[in-house]
């Protein structure tokens, strides 16, 4: 997959089938596009190309009201990886700035998808809105299209358990500690990805060998204090675990997320991890005694080994 940041590096796309949106999550919902986007493409052999913005537009536009309060699903590393393993060939990240956000949805067509990018089809999500003030919609693409010569598509909204998929609804099961709900609505584990140490700190010391991973963005959606079931993947590493989370609301880039793994890990020196989270054990719990508190992390180990995942 080439990556652009911005429109300016961008070369010559071969029958370009473009796509666009903030794709928070590339959940269920945003994968029935990709896939409708990977298939349009092989059958004009031409290319795909999906727009995205950094930072969330609502963090632009509404910095102290619910942009300020907005957390993500994905870090941008995440977004990256997962966009990747969608298939895409191309990934345009562009800068959004209020300057970006008054652009009209007709000079967005005009300018962008096709001076730029030279669209043949367009492929959007069901009440996909874009440009100033959010104009743009199917119906004014459709019209455009026929004007400039390019086809539009929309992907009806998906469904799980009769329940229709959102990235809002995926950061609320998240906010709530479902994370079984999350992972359905994600199709994989919800995950938290970053740098990773071993050193001393809370589970260590009660005689857990294990690691702390640092957050990379303020904005990455923390899931409630408590012991998690896990997964940790490095590069060539991966082990079941149990992972402990203390956020710190002051400053959630300070925040304790420390794994145990069940197999040795070795890790020196840097190194990134990511967590897969599958089930929240328990809540966070006030302890007496330092034995009282490893006498519990030892139920909760064996209370996760007893999982299947």
């Amino acid at each position: 997959m080439k990556i652009f940041h911005g429109f300016d590096q961008v070369g010559e796309i071969r029958n370009a089938v473009v796509t666009t949106g903030s794709f928070d999550g590339v959940h269920v919902g945003h994968k029935a596009i990709l896939e409708r986007l990977n298939t349009l493409a092989a059958e004009i052999g031409g290319e795909t190309v999906l727009i995205t913005f950094h930072p969330h537009p609502r963090k632009v536009l509404y910095p102290d009201t619910i942009g300020k309060e907005l957390q993500l699903i994905n870090s941008l590393r995440e977004r990256i990886d997962l966009l990747r393993n969608a298939g895409m060939d191309n990934l345009i990240i562009v800068n959004f700035t209020l300057a970006f956000s008054r652009i009209t949805s007709f000079e967005f067509v005009r300018d962008i998808l096709l001076k730029k990018l030279h669209a043949r089809k367009i492929v959007i999500g069901s009440n996909h809105h874009f440009g100033h003030n959010r104009q743009g919609d199917y119906e004014s693409l459709r019209i455009l299209g026929k004007q400039f010569g390019f086809d539009v598509e929309e992907i009806p909204e998906q469904d799980i358990h009769n329940e229709t998929v959102s990235s809002a609804k995926i950061r609320l099961a998240l906010q709530e500690g479902n994370i079984p709900k999350a992972n359905a609505y994600l199709d994989y584990p919800y995950m938290i990805s970053g740098p990773i140490r071993s050193g001393e700190n809370v589970i260590s010391q009660a005689g857990f060998s294990s690691f702390k991973t640092f957050m990379e963005e303020d904005s990455k959606l923390i899931p409630p204090n408590g012991i998690y079931a896990t997964t940790i993947k490095t590069a060539s590493q991966s082990s079941r675990a149990m992972t402990f989370i203390k956020k710190n609301k002051e400053n959630l880039l300070e925040s304790l997320i420390i794994t145990h793994p069940f197999e040795r890990l070795s890790i020196s020196g840097n190194h990134t991890s990511t967590l897969c989270f599958h089930k929240r054990m328990r809540d966070e719990m006030s302890f007496e005694t330092h034995d009282e508190f490893k006498k519990q992390l030892q139920l909760d180990k064996i209370l996760i080994q007893e999982l299947i995942f």
